[in-house]
């Protein structure tokens, strides 16, 4: 008796998935790759809203670039570095950048410190915690032009802190004085803000274990030590967020000088590099020189975060 062989199909089966196709398609998606479709929309909010603009004014500080009329052709020659090489030889951007970096030597350890002195004292039991919590994050959301108008009011020539101070107070006043502009900026931007990185701290001071107080009072230390040996080194990873966010609000400077001594004085000394891109890229038309500028401090931005981050995450 024959057997027949069952016949051979011409079309050959589709290999299937070797495992290392899988495991790469699986280290793609992650564990739960429905995630990616939550996350897909808010990735699409960055890529529209900070990848986009990032890379037009790239684009734009290697061109002779200008506004035009909607819709009219005109030719943007590429320039090269020109747009670079004017901004670095422009002595009001190089003082911007210089004042920006006093700000950020005030402000950001200020910020952290007070920060977190204040919210580890929040963090107790201590009556009115609720209210004193609620009222040092109101700055934080209060419209800046109303909180300017106060410090205008405080620090003017005839102003509260002036008649306080009396024969001691500066002259020229705080907000026309060279030397002292930019700081009075940066304790009103630490004011303002503080509400917001205290909470920062608060959330992080809840991930502190007990115990780890409770064995430094057994061993003998006190509050010092305590915080010195416990606190800091317990939310390290909340310092360094606060450290980053402050650095990447301060180089974003802007509303502040802009109002507190009318757009960058007196002679430049609060002169700010984002204030210093409206002037040259709205004010007198040059947007490839501000993009210039712009990218410039993009650059600063995360090489100091960088740095921030490798100094405090350090073991």
């Amino acid at each position: 008796m024959t057997t027949t062989a069952p016949p051979r199909s011409d079309t050959a089966a589709p290999n299937p998935p070797t495992s290392g196709s899988r495991s790469r398609l699986a280290a793609l998606l992650g564990r739960q790759p429905v995630g990616i479709l939550f996350a897909a929309p808010y990735a699409m909010f960055l890529a529209a809203i900070f990848a986009y603009p990032l890379g037009l004014a790239v684009w734009i500080s290697f061109h002779d670039y200008f506004f035009a009329a909607p819709g009219a052709q005109v030719d943007r020659p590429f320039v090269g570095f020109e747009n670079y090489r004017t901004v670095l030889e422009d002595p009001d951007v190089r003082r911007s950048f210089l004042n920006v970096a006093e700000f950020l030597v005030i402000n950001v350890p200020l910020t952290v410190l007070l920060s977190l002195l204040l919210a580890t004292a929040l963090n107790k039991a201590i009556r009115g915690r609720t209210f004193l919590r609620v009222a040092y994050y109101v700055p934080y959301v209060t419209a800046s032009v109303a909180l300017v108008s106060v410090w205008l009011f405080l620090f003017s020539q005839n102003g509260m802190v002036n008649q306080v101070l009396g024969d001691l107070a500066p002259d020229p006043s705080w907000l026309v004085n060279e030397t002292l502009a930019m700081p009075v900026i940066a304790i009103f931007v630490t004011w303002k803000q503080m509400g917001f990185f205290v909470l920062l701290y608060l959330a992080a001071l809840q991930n502190v274990p007990k115990e780890l107080y409770e064995s430094s009072q057994v061993d003998g230390a006190g509050r010092f030590a305590s915080f010195r040996n416990v606190t800091i080194p317990g939310v390290r990873p909340a310092t360094t967020l606060v450290v980053i966010l402050a650095t990447i609000t301060g180089a974003n400077l802007f509303t502040e000088p802009y109002l507190l001594t009318s757009g960058g004085g007196p002679n430049g000394a609060s002169a700010s590099p984002v204030l210093v891109m409206y002037q040259r890229g709205i004010e007198q038309g040059n947007p490839d020189v501000a993009a210039a500028i712009g990218v410039l401090l993009v650059i600063g931005v995360l090489l100091i975060s960088l740095v921030n981050r490798r100094l405090l995450e350090r073991d």
